[in-house]
């Protein structure tokens, strides 16, 4: 209409942006940023993982985490019993049947147990022993082991940020020999690492045998059990730790992998399949172990003291 005084909106620019001047603020950007900041502070680098782990570890200690209780296991037999006996293998009772035949091993039994305090000695009849044992030939002795207290994954990496150093763990996938699993233990104690982490279904547990094997080191070397191994590894790795998995067509010489000096996790595999192909993919790098006399594969005991022997001589 001709009286309607209102103007169309009309684009004088087809430019997008500030049309009157820049405030300053090309001029700006065009200085840089300044020095480049150390890799403490450069965010996604591995020191500043590293850094960031030390810093929540020291902010907050939650109380630990446990991963849980093993079950409760009977040592049957008199040798059997003297030797866990020996060995230092924690006991909750001794259980001798009624009117048996005091010979050598049955003394060095009650007298082992005693002078450990903490163990009860019960005296039972032979159908008692019999039907705890489901028949076993117990020669009248039976000693009973608590459930093992398994350690939270968690906690092995927490408590070598806590005395300063850079955690050194050994991760094992479908071991399921507890002999192999105590040899472990006594190489992590052996060359200064911080722990064993299992996983909660198919695996070796912290047996009788496991503790006989691993020589007492098992009383100061703690086991984590998790419930998903992969995902267990995928949090060391958030926390900056370098997953090794050991096999046989590795990439690399375990010598030649220079994050041995660092926050480390070495992972072992059975001696008959290896690392799962979760496991394997999981890791941050596969390396073997040279062997020049043509041994087809080491057992989980032998390989894991093999790495961490070396990166033991590369802390040192």
């Amino acid at each position: 209409m001709a009286g309607n005084s209102q103007r169309p909106n009309r684009r004088t620019s087809n430019k997008k942006g500030a049309q009157v001047g820049s405030g300053g603020k090309r001029r700006r950007g065009l200085e840089g940023k300044g020095p480049t900041p150390p890799a403490e502070m450069r965010k996604g680098h591995v020191k500043n993982r590293v850094a960031n782990a030390k810093a929540r570890q020291s902010a907050r200690r939650p109380a630990p985490r446990r991963g849980g209780k093993g079950s409760s296991e009977l040592v049957v037999g008199r040798n059997p019993v003297v030797e866990a006996l020996r060995e230092g293998v924690p006991a909750s009772t001794l259980y001798v049947q009624q009117f048996i035949d005091n010979d050598e091993r049955v003394r060095e039994a009650l007298k082992l147990a005693a002078d450990r305090g903490g163990v009860h000695l019960m005296e039972a009849p032979r159908p008692e022993l019999d039907r705890m044992t489901n028949g076993l030939n117990h020669q009248g002795l039976v000693l009973q082991i608590p459930p093992y207290e398994y350690a939270h994954p968690e906690d092995l990496s927490a408590a070598a940020y806590d005395d300063g150093e850079d955690p050194l763990i050994v991760a094992l996938d479908g071991v399921t020999d507890p002999r192999n699993l105590g040899a472990v233990v006594r190489s992590v104690a052996a060359f200064g690492g911080h722990g064993v982490v299992v996983p909660e279904r198919r695996a070796a547990g912290m047996t009788a045998g496991a503790w006989k094997t691993s020589a007492g080191t098992a009383a100061r070397t703690p086991v984590a059990r998790a419930t998903n191994l992969t995902r267990a590894l995928e949090a060391y790795q958030k926390e900056g730790l370098f997953v090794v998995g050991l096999a046989a067509d590795g990439e690399a010489e375990i010598q030649d992998v220079a994050a041995l000096d660092g926050p480390l996790v070495i992972v072992v595999g059975s001696e008959g399949k290896g690392l799962s192909r979760l496991v394997g993919e999981t890791c941050d790098l596969l390396v073997r172990i040279p062997m020049p006399g043509g041994a087809e594969s080491l057992n989980a005991g032998v390989a894991a003291g093999v790495a961490l022997y070396e990166a033991a001589r590369r802390r040192a």
